[in-house]
């Protein structure tokens, strides 16, 4: 985090999080990192991901990553009267985030129609899998199904020979961070127009918009592509270096006078074996890091260490921003958990707190955003439109 009396980027904005799982919380989470006010409307029957990761102080691993730094409500929408209670906080809220089906907030009378009706200024990001208006808008879809989908479980199996997902969900950060982009250009045309509007972010889109590997299949060129770095082992660890073969081989050759084991009656496939057996013989006998550094930089060649992800306080570019710090995490310690990227040269930024239990702020928020009475509060609770987990409300 950058300390500067300048305050935060989005100081002031008050954002409703509908969301749940991934793609429109971690839009959320940026939200709160830069500043703004996200309240996280979440119903009684908790956001399935509470109960993803290790747990301590009732809050799992993943949930925190995707909520720390913001404020809770939980109200039941089906309850009576909470459309009145969404109502009144959307004629005070900047933002409203939701990753429902395209349908769902329409038929809970919570819509983008209804809502900027009670406010024209409201800038609504709505987060789905196969967008509003389409074909495929009724289905359910997480990322493993867009990533499904669009070809990049076949497209890794093509290059590995292994047909599985991929060990992060892209399909939700991308569109995550598309809706991000998306809102705050809506507000800045806002600030220039008085009008809110409504964006329609589908994860096949935002998906298919990143991905930079999809024109070699599109436009059958497949076989034009550029080799894909290889993964060596050196007698000090597994490194990636991002290098054509031919290219590293003539470094290697001139660099460190690596002998050539072709023999002129090799044909194509033995000779390009016998060379990567010879490379890989000299990589062994680079038995330490600083040995390995050493020879990459006399090369001049962009390299990786394979590292596990348990390791990963220890990578020096993430222990010198500041990548991983820690927050409460309810129980009287902390933590670990991925900072903000975003780094300003006059502004701060971070996770500015840790991720709340539901219903944690029910009475802070509405105090705060619409003025309520405990007589109101009271009354809704009553009717079951707002609640908490016990001993969390008032945190």
């Amino acid at each position: 985090m950058t300390s500067d009396m300048n305050g935060y980027p989005l100081e002031g904005l008050k954002v409703l999080d509908f969301s749940r799982v991934l793609a429109g919380p971690f839009a959320g989470r940026m939200l709160a990192d830069l500043g703004a006010d996200v309240v996280k409307v979440e119903p009684p029957d908790r956001d399935s991901t509470r109960f993803w990761g290790r747990t301590i102080g009732g809050v799992s691993s993943f949930y925190a990553f995707a909520n720390a730094g913001k404020r809770n409500i939980s109200i039941d929408l089906r309850a009576p009267g909470a459309k009145d209670l969404v109502f009144a906080l959307a004629r005070t809220a900047d933002v409203v985030i939701e990753n429902f089906r395209p349908d769902v907030m329409d038929r809970l009378g919570v819509g983008y129609a209804a809502l900027s009706a009670v406010n024209p200024r409201l800038v609504m990001l709505s987060i789905s899998g196969f967008g509003h208006n389409g074909p495929e808008s009724h289905r359910p879809a997480y990322a493993p199904i867009v990533h499904a989908e669009l070809g990049l479980i076949e497209r890794a199996a093509q290059r590995s020979g292994i047909r599985q997902d991929l060990p992060l969900s892209v399909a939700d950060t991308n569109a995550g961070l598309h809706g991000l982009v998306g809102l705050l250009s809506a507000l800045l045309m806002r600030a220039r127009t008085g009008q809110g509007q409504h964006i329609d972010i589908a994860m096949m889109d935002a998906t298919f918009a990143t991905d930079d590997q999809a024109h070699f299949e599109i436009e059958d060129a497949e076989h034009l592509r550029t080799l894909p770095p290889d993964v060596w082992e050196t007698g000090a660890g597994p490194i990636l270096i991002s290098a054509d073969f031919r290219y590293m081989w003539r470094l290697m050759g001139e660099t460190f006078h690596v002998e050539d084991p072709f023999q002129p009656d090799m044909d194509l496939e033995t000779k390009i074996a016998a060379r990567r057996g010879a490379v890989t013989d000299f990589l062994r006998t680079l038995t330490t890091w600083d040995q390995v550094e050493s020879a990459m930089d006399r090369m001049n060649l962009a390299w990786g260490r394979v590292r596990r992800g348990a390791t990963l306080a220890q990578q020096p570019t993430l222990q010198a921003r500041g990548a991983i710090v820690e927050i409460d995490h309810g129980e009287g310690g902390v933590r670990p958990i991925a900072q903000s990227p975003y780094r300003f040269s006059a502004a701060q930024s971070g996770v500015r707190g840790p991720a709340p239990a539901r219903g944690a702020h029910n009475q802070e928020v509405l105090r705060a955003w619409i003025g309520a009475s405990d007589a109101d509060i009271e009354s809704w609770r009553t009717s079951g439109a707002l609640s908490a987990d016990d001993g969390s409300e008032g945190r």
